[in-house]
């Protein structure tokens, strides 16, 4: 033992940040907020301009639906619900705006029939179908009464994309986060002592405890270079589609007056909501897009495809309110991260970083709805080294691990 008069054993730096998270999308941005929220020192750094609409988190709109044929996310999503009202209301303003939800398709669909299963949704038959929204469902391919399921829940709503992003930046900030954009992340290593250095194209580099992931249609890329994991997660490109109203209709498909977001299960793969972002326009889009590269995008790439299949849709199934023969006003390109069975990736991503980096990608297209929760799961992940939270929600990180894709087929898991 030392002497009294010895001097004190020299104690490692302690790093300048507790959490660095890595993308700030809506994933990264909900998972900073979290953080901050612990009391952690937390750094959040993008790539691009802060709210750029280069990844999927941009627009104005995006579904937020309790329909899911998998507990998990049913779960996952009532979650969200509750953190999405919390953040709403430390920030004052709101980013939610509530709906029904009709879910529609084939009735031999297994992943439909479970959806409305799980959340007691309401059948509607075709005469009531008719008589609802001024009628602006007119099913005449396929017919409602020959096969056909439309079922409605209370369980719907729309969020504000690029505002719910800049909400969860402003939260974080105000609880001493620190963000800083154009800033790319090139490396992740092990700091010698203790923790991760992260590094930056520009020749910067931050010390952080724990590290979070949350980069989108560039995980596959940036994961490979870091640890050498090679995640099958491929980026698509796809569009949001806004479509104008008939002159008389506009009312009749707007939020207030309680016109659902809606989502089939039949082919195509269609999703709407009410007429809510742009006056007299409404969204409707499809699933699905073409595999591409995000650093070296065809911004065209799918679009003929995909317009002609949702205006084929919308003149078969909402004629009279719709106006598909001029095409859609308004293209907005996105992408979704894929993973081969359309789960999520929530896991630390091992190796020689071992738990000091966790990983959150490959959200497959339905996970924005999710954003607060799967922050919330990802900053304790982090911090504690095990989410208490997801526990407490009965949802098990084990189907999201890392290691399930050794030969596993894709998956069919609703998207919106």
């Amino acid at each position: 033992m030392a002497g009294a008069g010895a001097p004190a054993a020299p104690q490692a730096a302690r790093p300048g940040f507790d959490v660095i998270v890595v993308g700030a999308g809506i994933m990264g941005s909900c998972t900073a907020h979290a953080a901050a929220s612990r009391g952690s020192r937390v750094l959040l750094l993008e790539r691009f301009d802060l709210l750029h609409p280069l990844g999927s988190s941009h627009g104005d709109s995006r579904i937020i639906r309790d329909a899911y044929a998998q507990p998990r996310y049913l779960r996952m999503v009532r979650l969200a619900r509750r953190l999405w009202a919390a953040a709403e209301a430390e920030a004052g303003y709101r980013v939610l705006t509530p709906t029904p939800h009709l879910s529609m398709g084939p009735r031999a669909s297994a992943a439909l029939a479970a959806a409305v299963a799980n959340i007691g949704a309401e059948e509607v038959v075709a005469d009531d179908l008719g008589s609802r929204w001024g009628g602006a469902f007119a099913f005449t391919v396929p017919d409602p009464s020959d096969g056909w399921v439309t079922a409605l829940s209370d369980h719907g709503g729309v969020l504000s994309a690029t505002k719910a992003v800049a909400m969860f930046q402003s939260l974080a900030v105000a609880k001493g986060a620190v963000v800083r954009d154009n800033t790319e992340v090139v490396g992740i290593d092990k700091a010698p002592e203790g923790g991760v250095v992260v590094r930056a194209s520009g020749g910067e580099a931050y010390h952080g405890a724990k590290c979070v992931v949350t980069v989108g249609a560039w995980a596959a890329k940036l994961l490979g270079s870091v640890s050498g994991v090679d995640l099958p997660i491929t980026p698509l490109h796809t569009l949001h589609l806004y479509w104008r109203v008939k002159p008389g209709q506009e009312q009749s498909l707007s939020a207030s007056a309680g016109f659902p977001t809606f989502s089939s299960y039949g082919d195509p793969p269609v999703y709407g909501t009410p007429s809510l972002e742009v006056p007299g326009l409404i969204k409707i889009s499809c699933d699905g897009g073409p595999p591409c590269d995000p650093d070296s995008r065809d911004w065209l790439a799918g679009d003929a495809e995909v317009t002609d299949r949702v205006a084929r849709w919308i003149q078969e199934a909402m004629p009279g309110h719709v106006d598909a023969a001029g095409g859609p006003v308004v293209r907005q390109s996105c992408m979704c991260a894929m993973t081969p069975d359309s789960d999520f990736v929530m896991d630390f991503l091992g190796g020689e970083l071992g738990r000091d980096v966790v990983v959150g990608v490959g959200f497959s297209g339905h996970g924005f709805k999710m954003g607060p929760a799967v922050g919330r799961i990802l900053a304790e992940m982090a911090i504690d080294g095990d989410s208490k939270t997801a526990a407490e929600a009965g949802v098990d990180l084990g189907f999201f691990r890392i290691g399930r894709f050794d030969g596993n087929p894709m998956g069919n898991a609703k998207k919106d």
